[in-house]
């Protein structure tokens, strides 16, 4: 549950004081009141609070020395003066000392309330943007941070290296769980227009409606309950990059709207009658095939050549095994400082369930194995019993040249133990190749080589 908000009331006169407690309380601000400038000064220096709003003349001490106490031990907490004494002298004064605002008496509810509010609103801003350029210092990159060494990550990754400058659309085609969003993402971080708004949205997570209100906005009194004007994510994203992950979902009417904006870089609210400007890279993505759902008028075809223009598609884990310990390093270094361990390795026995296992729900799956098996692990190592349970329950197959045989060839024994991996898979070449540690490139090669038939 969010806390509310902390206002701070220094104010001698009982009964504006008690107005002013009143007015805020029932806006849900959490509210202190003293009756004097010394109160103040000691409980400032016990506790921090998001705004105060003091009287100017007070006896002993005044609202400016209210004002300069609170700059000196909060410099971010915002400073409101009231004061019945209300000439320019003092308003100016004042703020030069550093206070937000200045409100004369006999105030306006509506005003105090609005001041309060834009007060609260800049300090949180600034400390939004304080963590924000925390988290861009941390995530500084030169490159992408998709994570992978085979030969069709490396292939991925310059393929996203060289499309991220230009300013064509994208439409990124993979599996659930693949890094779609992770590929967006990085194309945004790597663009010039990087500095600016990253949207991301789920197109099969919303009725037609709601699509419609999410993506383009609305005028106010535009339907019932539009109580105010909202500005669209597209129109949010604007010199930015709009993320639109499950395209394929999207209702064909939603999808000549958004036909038209990509089209004429222009959106229009819902209730409006003149269009606004707007610059945003669109980059799409998908599990489906847009091309036969297009060819079955399931998708448009003008939308599926408008958001094509450059096609990355992601491999699924299986076919890229060879990236597995690299992942596993990276989640479990990542989950165990989020869960405040000290999860130095992997057993050998561990990472090679994982191995065999055939991650039907990709690199998301493995991250969700991981952070269960670092909350799971017992010292600083992760073992095999902190899997979960259908990891340990696959079934074990051997293979074994019976003694009886005669001696055979490397080559021999090679093609006789890929038969049988093959056999075993039910002909299966992904679930083959990451058994045999090859890719299916390579798979596909030796059933040539020795002749392989199903």
């Amino acid at each position: 549950m969010i806390k509310p908000e902390t206002i701070l009331i220094v104010e001698d006169d009982d009964i504006a004081r008690e107005n002013l407690g009143y007015i805020l309380s029932k806006a849900g601000y959490d509210i202190t009141t003293v009756a004097t400038g010394a109160k103040a000064l000691s409980l400032l220096e016990d506790r921090e609070f998001d705004l105060v709003l003091t009287d100017l003349k007070m006896a002993q001490v005044s609202g400016m020395q209210v004002l300069a106490k609170t700059r000196e031990l909060y410099p971010y907490t915002e400073v409101i003066m009231i004061t019945g004494y209300a000439t320019v002298d003092s308003a100016v004064d004042a703020m030069r000392q550093g206070a937000y605002h200045y409100i004369p008496k006999p105030y306006k509810v509506d005003l105090v309330r609005k001041v309060v509010s834009e007060a609260l609103l800049k300090r949180q801003l600034y400390f939004e943007n304080q963590e924000l350029k925390k988290s861009l210092a941390e995530c500084q990159i030169d490159r992408p941070q998709l994570i992978g060494n085979s030969r069709v990550m490396r292939s991925v990754i310059k393929l996203l290296e060289q499309t991220a400058p230009s300013e064509s659309n994208v439409l990124i085609i993979g599996e659930t769980g693949t890094g779609k969003e992770l590929a967006a993402r990085t194309i945004h971080k790597l663009s010039a227009r990087r500095d600016h708004p990253f949207v991301a949205f789920n197109c099969g997570a919303f009725t037609e409606e709601l699509l419609s209100n999410e993506l383009f906005g609305h005028e106010k009194d535009a339907f019932t309950g539009a109580t105010a004007q909202k500005a669209g994510l597209i129109e949010t994203a604007d010199r930015g990059t709009v993320f639109l992950d499950e395209i394929g979902d999207m209702p064909l009417n939603m999808q000549v709207k958004l036909l038209r904006v990509i089209e004429e870089k222009e959106v229009l609210r819902v209730g409006a009658t003149q269009p606004i400007p707007v610059d945003a890279r669109f980059v799409a993505a998908t599990a489906r095939d847009l091309n036969r759902d297009s060819e079955a008028n399931r998708f448009r075809r003008d939308l599926y050549y408008r958001l094509n223009v450059i096609t990355i598609p992601l491999p699924p884990l299986a076919d890229r095994t060879e990236d597995l310990p690299l992942l596993v390093n990276h989640f479990f270094v990542r989950k165990s400082r989020q869960a405040g361990k000290e999860i130095k390795s992997i057993d050998p026995e561990a990472m090679e369930i994982l191995c065999q296992y055939s991650w039907p729900g990709n690199v998301r799956e493995l991250e969700n194995v991981i952070e269960r098996a670092v909350v799971m692990a017992r010292d600083s190592v992760i073992r095999r019993h902190d899997l979960p349970d259908d990891f340990l329950n696959l079934s074990v197959q051997t293979f074994r040249h019976s003694d009886h045989e005669a001696p055979v060839s490397l080559e021999q024994q090679e093609a006789k133990y890929i038969r049988w991996v093959l056999d075993q898979t039910g002909w299966n070449k992904t679930k083959a190749a990451q058994i045999l540690r090859i890719d299916r490139v390579s798979l596909w090669r030796k059933i040539n080589r020795y002749k392989l038939e199903g």
